[in-house]
């Protein structure tokens, strides 16, 4: 009887395997983070927004009826980890697609190679204009920092706050501040008959900014503009009010971190800064906040209450992805592997997409995503809406 049993169980089993549908089961993406070095502070909870976006699509059933498979790799905010994460997802994870990397130089080195081996990335946070062009492998759904620092120009000018003098300071020692500083914030600047002396840089991790402030301050300006990341602002804003500055702040979306608040302090009344994600502009955004908000309460990121744009970008890719690979009809299937990238990829190209970052949105001819931007005060501790500015027309 146990022969028997056992005959007919095994019987029962291969019919089952015979009468399952054809293709694999799940969809493999992939994600680059950074949940260590210099960029673990604003970048670790890019991993609680993808969660969120993954857990939430399985649980309706998944993309096309298949369950997404999340594999994760921590470059250490580390260009050359990058590099070595693309070639992991693609050759050994056989992944679809890559959601990251995270910032414009881990991107900068990952893009050839994504080209290479043709599979899609969609970086999460890189910003530097232009980064994307001459590639067909990458759809970024990131505002530059170019086109979002021009709309905090103009926001000034509207708004009739004195700028008529500007000076410049950047952290020299990262990538997207130090091109803010030398390239786009002098361009865009002069464009909008700003006058402004030479940019000044400093070292993210220097000790004492006040030579620097010092300055700045000698030329007198109505507006400090200032390009780092939220560590190596805070030291600048702290210096510059200590030394009597009384003018604005400014800046793009390398610092806007709402979270960042606490580590300004008092000293950042008055800022302004260009954001690319408003967490308080409808439904959508403010339930996607409270999730992260609870969801990194869990995790010990206690810091992380409101999603930064670098968070919401990532939580939206999740599900332009689901909306490419299902207008794509892919299946999974390891032996499609090449054409289905590829066919993801060519989804994106008309596609139109409303999430929290935006409505309807579209992607120009550099594969770059047309988003709004929101221009936010920073008073009593808070972030206050001051200016809203539409997305592009997509063309």
């Amino acid at each position: 009887m146990d022969m028997k049993r056992t005959v007919l169980l095994a019987a029962a089993a291969a019919f089952a395997i015979s009468a399952a549908p054809a293709g694999a089961a799940e969809v493999v993406i992939g994600l680059s983070m950074v949940k260590s070095g210099v960029l673990k502070t604003v970048g670790e909870a890019t991993e609680t927004a993808v969660d969120i976006a993954v857990e939430e699509i399985n649980a309706k059933g998944g993309i096309g009826g298949k369950t997404i498979k999340l594999i994760k790799f921590d470059t250490g905010t580390d260009p050359k980890q990058a590099a070595v994460s693309v070639q992991k997802f693609a050759q050994d994870d056989k992944a679809l697609a890559i959601i990251g990397p995270f910032s414009s130089g881990e991107t900068a080195v990952t893009l050839p190679i994504g080209e290479r081996l043709g599979i899609l990335e969609m970086p999460t946070s890189a910003s530097t204009p232009g980064l994307t062009k001459g590639y067909t492998y990458v759809y970024r759904l990131v505002s530059d920092e170019g086109k979002q620092f021009t709309r905090l120009i103009k926001t000034l000018e509207k708004k009739n706050i004195p700028h008529a003098k500007a000076e410049i300071m950047y952290a020299s020692d990262e990538r997207v501040s130090n091109l803010s500083g030398t390239q786009f914030y002098p361009a865009i600047l002069k464009a909008n008959n700003v006058a402004f002396g030479d940019p000044i840089g400093f070292p993210l991790k220097a000790f004492d900014v006040a030579p620097q402030v010092t300055q700045a301050l000698e030329r007198k300006p109505d507006v400090i503009a200032l390009a780092a990341t939220p560590d190596g602002a805070g030291k600048v804003i702290k210096e510059l009010r200590r030394q009597g500055f009384k003018g604005r702040v400014i800046g793009s979306q390398i610092f806007a971190d709402p979270n960042s608040v606490e580590l300004f302090g008092r000293d950042a009344d008055g800022m302004l800064i260009v954001a690319g994600f408003w967490w308080d502009r409808n439904d959508a955004t403010r339930a996607f906040t409270k999730k992260y908000h609870d969801e990194n309460m869990k995790r010990g990121l206690t810091s992380k209450k409101i999603p930064h744009h670098s968070d919401a970008q990532p939580y939206d890719i999740v599900y332009l992805l689901k909306a490419a690979m299902e207008k794509a009809n892919v299946t999974g299937d390891p032996s499609k592997l090449a054409a289905e990238r590829t066919a993801i990829r060519d989804a994106l190209k008309d596609i139109r997409f409303t999430g929290v970052t935006g409505e309807n949105t579209c992607f120009n001819s550099n594969h770059d995503a047309s988003l709004p931007g929101f221009v936010i005060e920073i008073k009593d501790l808070k972030w206050n809406l001051f200016d809203s500015w539409p997305a592009d027309p997509c063309q």
